[in-house]
């Protein structure tokens, strides 16, 4: 059981992971050991996700989420296998936290007050003032 946040949970088998060689130059065993993860997560079918956290989690997921409704996490940061696995893991999390979070509050328009105008207005004045004085003096 894996805790999102108080009210989220995610069960263990929703979770599949499969390791895989990562990419990048050669090195210390780079190109035989199965350091890389591959997370996914199937956020359509997850039991444990309300409705609207499952909307927001597919708009945040973006290109990391497929036609079928899996999220895929790949993880290689690390040149182990369990801090790889750590780290996709963790950002899932973040993620879904993200997701879990409510929306904020719609904008509510206001109109500028008074005296906002008035200072608007003066600076325009001003600035009027100073390209007018750049001009050549009239030919009488």
């Amino acid at each position: 059981m894996i805790r999102v946040t108080p009210f989220i949970s995610l069960v263990d088998s929703e979770i599949s992971l499969e390791f895989l060689r990562a990419s990048g130059p050669g090195g210390q065993n780079v190109q035989k050991v199965e350091s890389a993860v591959r997370l996914r997560f199937d956020v359509w079918r997850s039991p444990n996700l309300p409705d609207g956290v499952k909307l927001r989690l597919a708009r945040l997921a973006g290109s990391r989420l497929t036609k079928e409704g899996e999220i895929i996490i790949e993880a290689q940061r690390h040149r182990t296998q369990e801090r790889n696995r750590a780290d996709a893991l963790e950002r899932l999390i973040d993620l879904i936290r993200e997701a879990a979070a409510p929306p904020p509050p719609p904008r509510r328009k206001t109109k500028p007050t008074l005296g906002s105008k008035m200072r608007r207005l003066e600076g325009k004045k001003l600035r009027g003032d100073v390209k007018a004085m750049r001009a050549k003096p009239a030919q009488d």
